[in-house]
């Protein structure tokens, strides 16, 4: 046999061989793919196996490859979108709220029953001192937890108070009450209480009981209230806080004259829907919404008061409103000012309460302009107020002394 048909007979042969090797070669490829996988999948994949144990263990709960969320919602078992839903905890070991109880060391938690149900939250400066100590008398100590505010530093001076030792302290030189409340009054840390009251200082509480003006709010159906402001020594804001001497409770005003007439078809502020941010009482429900509205960096509160009726948990001519029979006497010091008086006297030609007076109309305007914005740019929100814009619209103007 030649040299050439020697060759012509190996071609095919080698030819098949190198096929065969190709195919053994690709075969191992995908057999260590397959194992790796399997490996991965038995690492990674525990959440998977779990969740398909919780399915059939749960199967009311559990189903089509999902997990139903704290909340409600039904999220993916992708271990990805758990991590980032926070839903890797079992579900009885989650607590999303908190309270203000205190918690005494080397005291058993269950050595103190937990009975108060309400918060007295209070901006307090220690030239106030007798006078929030009246205020607090006035309410139980087994039924309200306090909470002090303390902007000027001077939380030492008020241990000597009987109550003072259960009250919650908290200190930040110079700041205001809704500076305050927005970072520590947050919905989820007020949760347990059923009311909150958020007062300033400088309010005369003779003619007040704390559990006679609850018990009036919760039979008129009251969602956000205060007391009404006696006459003549109270300063006047607005007219509807006035105490009508005549009833327990009264939810507008009636008049010709003003900027704004009011009667019995005015459904928005100032004729209706309108408490002052002096010294408002929420239900855990208003609040939650109030909180929220309340800007993080506009500290005075001005413009808030006029838009209270959103929080009112339904229709603000009835849910918002003033308790007559349990009155107080707004006093109107400034002692925050007085507090911060001694720089503004080291500052040539300073007035510091005109500036804080400027400051409060540039955050009212600052307010006005969000509220605006946020109106506009939500297509999903309905004002259920819009027809009554005409009765509010002044709000933007409010100035501190009204001219209603």
């Amino acid at each position: 046999m030649s040299e050439q048909d020697i060759s012509r007979w190996r071609t095919p042969v080698l030819a098949k061989s190198t096929l065969w090797g190709v195919v053994f070669t690709a075969l191992t490829f995908l057999l260590s793919i397959i194992v790796i996988n399997d490996q991965y999948a038995k690492s990674s994949g525990r959440l998977t196996i779990s969740i398909t144990q919780q399915q059939q263990l749960h199967p009311s709960t559990c189903k089509d490859g999902h997990i139903q969320g704290m909340l409600g919602r039904t999220y993916s078992s992708n271990l990805t979108e758990l991590i980032l839903q926070n839903e890797t905890l079992p579900r009885g070991i989650v607590q999303n709220t908190s309270d203000l109880q205190l918690r005494v060391l080397g005291e058993r938690a269950n050595d103190r029953v937990a009975t108060q149900r309400n918060l007295l939250a209070i901006a307090a400066g220690i030239k106030q001192k007798a006078n929030v100590n009246k205020m607090v008398q006035k309410f139980p100590a087994e039924n309200f937890t306090i909470m002090l505010f303390h902007y000027d530093g001077a939380v030492d001076k008020w241990h000597d108070l009987s109550w003072s030792h259960r009250a919650i302290h908290i200190v930040a030189m110079k700041q205001t009450k809704w500076w305050f409340a927005k970072r520590f009054l947050h919905p989820d840390i007020v949760a347990p209480y059923n009311y909150i009251f958020v007062w300033d200082e400088d309010l005369g509480v003779e003619n007040f009981n704390a559990s006679r003006f609850l018990a009036i709010m919760q039979e008129e159906g009251l969602e956000i209230s205060q007391p009404a402001l006696g006459r003549p020594s109270s300063e006047i804001h607005h007219t509807i806080t006035v105490r009508d001497t005549t009833g327990r409770v009264h939810r507008r005003i009636y008049r010709n004259k003003g900027r704004v007439p009011c009667s019995n078809n005015s459904t928005s502020p100032p004729c209706t829907g309108l408490v002052e941010v002096m010294a408002p009482v929420f239900s855990r429900a208003a609040w939650k919404c109030f909180w929220n509205m309340i800007q993080n960096d506009l500290v005075q509160g001005w413009g808030l008061d006029f838009k209270l009726g959103y929080c009112a948990q339904g229709e603000q001519s009835e849910k918002v409103g003033v308790i007559d029979s349990e009155y107080v006497v707004h006093q109107a010091i400034p002692s925050l000012g007085d507090s911060l008086e001694g720089e503004a006297l080291k500052q040539p030609g300073s007035d510091l309460r005109t500036k804080v007076r400027k400051q409060s109309a540039a955050e009212l305007r600052a307010f006005t302009r969000r509220w605006r914005y946020a109106v506009q740019h939500d297509k999903c929100w309905v004002d259920p107020y819009r027809v009554n814009n005409n009765e509010s619209a002044h709000h933007s103007t409010l100035q501190v002394q009204s001219s209603e």
